[in-house]
């Protein structure tokens, strides 16, 4: 990054590098592999992963419109159809090549132990590539874009930013930062907490419920057929559970323990119970390392001729409008 900046009078287009070592970190922990820049296999990656992005981001008016789905006007079901053919062929080569392997890995990577399940737990090829799919979709853009939030929070609050820092260097020194230092910083942890409230990567979390009957719920008639689902950025913003929800404030996790684990409704932005994440540990420990060791080896800055602006779209998942771009000293 510092090269880049270097080369750039210090801009830096956050989202671009947060996105390919995310793809590369959920690679090497899926894959067991990474893909050098460049490559043609990190070209091909990249571009189904952006293509699926787009597909599952897209608002299809063929969803609310049935009769469209036989036209298919926007070309979604058909660029589909390309892409899934692709995304299986990617993947199946890649397990069948771990099938091959005369001499296993010392640390098993994901496709290791699917290959080791048996008995009623083995899967299928077809079922194993959806879960590898799966995580790497859901694995490379919530880590990529609950990172760039931070930064952004970071460059709009210098005083946080420079708290943050104060923080990192007071326990880790100049050494790089480790995992193992992770639980000791709780400003760090606050502040992750407090994007992942202002920000969370998945507004609607997937405890879809079908009402099989009419039925009023708070004042409000819920026909039979409805699918509900819980808006976990309306509970976050909600000034009845939140003092000044608009305000990025980490100290209000210093004052009262909140856990994101999805033990407190207040602030589940990965679910809870059984349908919890599954790569909620994964992704919490990714964001904490990256954003230790980027404020602690670099100082972000708004620049003036691109302001940081924090309006929402939401894709796939819920991200800045405007990517970020920033002075990286």
């Amino acid at each position: 990054m510092s090269t880049f900046a270097a080369e750039n009078h210090g801009l830096v287009r956050v989202r671009d590098f947060l996105q390919r070592a995310s793809l590369n970190n959920i690679m090497q922990t899926v894959f067991g592999r990474r893909f050098e820049d460049g490559s043609e296999d990190a070209a091909r990656l990249s571009e189904m992963v952006r293509e699926g992005f787009e597909l599952l981001g897209a608002f299809n008016w063929a969803d609310h419109l049935p009769a469209l789905k036989a036209v298919d006007p926007q070309n979604i079901l058909q660029r589909c159809a390309v892409l899934v053919p692709r995304v299986t062929s990617f993947v199946q080569k890649i397990i069948d090549e771990h099938r091959q392997q005369v001499t296993k890995a010392a640390e098993p990577d994901f496709v290791d132990v699917l290959l080791s399940l048996d008995g009623e737990d083995k899967l299928e090829d077809a079922d194993m590539i959806a879960v590898l799919w799966e995580m790497i979709f859901r694995g490379t853009d919530t880590v990529a874009l609950l990172t760039e939030w931070i930064v952004a929070e970071l460059v709009l609050h210098p005083e946080i930013q420079s708290k943050l820092r104060d923080e990192i260097i007071s326990l880790a020194g100049k050494s790089r930062v480790a995992e193992s230092d992770l639980n000791k910083m709780v400003y760090l942890q606050a502040v992750v907490k407090e994007a992942l409230r202002m920000h969370p990567p998945g507004p609607l979390l997937s405890w879809a419920r079908l009402a099989i009957h009419d039925v009023s719920l708070a004042g409000h008639h819920i026909p039979a057929g409805t699918t509900a689902m819980v808006n976990m950025w309306s509970i976050t913003h909600d000034p009845s559970v939140w003092s000044e929800p608009e305000k990025f404030n980490p100290e209000r996790f210093l004052e009262q323990d909140i856990d994101v684990k999805g033990t407190d409704l207040r602030l589940a932005p990965f679910g809870a119970g059984r349908r919890v994440c599954p790569g909620r540990a994964l992704g919490l420990a990714t964001v904490l390392l990256w954003t230790a060791r980027l404020v602690q080896e670099f100082q972000f800055q708004a620049d003036s001729l691109h302001p940081v602006d924090l309006t929402e779209v939401l894709k796939l998942s819920s991200e800045m409008a405007t990517p970020l771009l920033v002075k990286v000293l």
